[in-house]
Order: structure tokens, then sequence, then C-alpha cells
């Protein structure tokens, strides 16, 4: 029988399929509640991976870009002189444990379902062009 490895902060980032936390980047953004606001938000969803969920903490812009420094492998190419936000990562609590996505409120993949969530939030989103003159 195999011995069962036990899984702590200091090895689990080898047992990470995919090094989740190093394929994305999110920012926190004030929470959009104008018509304007989120016309602003589905700009930026018009670009390439680029996201937008809501959790408890807040709304966040998601940009999944993986860093250049990951390793095929998974490692971190730049280790010993990892920035300080690297060095300071606390995977006590990871998404290696639950998927960040099941924290979520709201989820928006892409802006063609932000845009469907704004005809439902706000009933004039298809007009907002002629109310702002343009």
């Amino acid at each position: 029988m195999a011995k069962k490895i036990k899984i702590t902060p200091e090895n689990k980032c080898s047992f990470c399929k995919g090094s989740k936390c190093c394929t994305y980047v999110t920012q926190q953004i004030d929470a959009p509640r104008s018509m304007k606001e989120f016309d602003f938000i589905l700009w930026q969803l018009s670009h390439r991976d680029m996201q937008l969920y809501k959790d408890e903490d807040g709304w966040f812009l998601l940009f999944n870009q993986t860093c250049r420094h990951l390793l095929p492998g998974g490692g971190c190419g730049i280790y010993e002189t990892r920035p300080r936000i690297c060095r300071e990562y606390d995977n006590d609590f990871c998404e290696y444990d639950m998927p960040a996505e099941e924290g979520f409120d709201l989820f928006f993949q892409d802006d063609t379902a932000l845009n469907e969530y704004c005809r439902k939030r706000f009933k004039k989103w298809d007009k907002r062009f002629k109310k702002w003159g343009v």
C-alpha cells in the first residue's frame, strides 16, 4: 500500500495542476451602479481575456493572463527574485482547495454576458445612447 502524502502549505503548490494562481490577475473596482459605469465595464470586457466578477469582497476585473515566468512544469522561473506579492501569497486556503468561481455572487464571462445582465437591470439600457446624445 502506497503511503499517503500529507499536503501542507509548504508542498501544496507542487500538487496544483496548472498553477491556477499564476494564470490571472484581479483588480478590485468600485461597485458599478449607473448605466454609464456598466457601459464603461462593457467596453473593458470587450477586450480579450477580460472577465468580471462580484464576490463577498466586492467587484473585480479578471485579467486572464499567465505569468510569463511560469515554467512548463508549474514552477516559478524567478523564484529567488519573485515580487513581494508572490512572496506574501498565502496558500493555506487557495484554489487548490476550492476554485474561486465557487465563491462568485456574479460572474461575467464576456461583454455579451454583461450586456444581458444590464438589459435586465436597467429598463432603458438599450436607449442609453439617446440619453447621452451619442
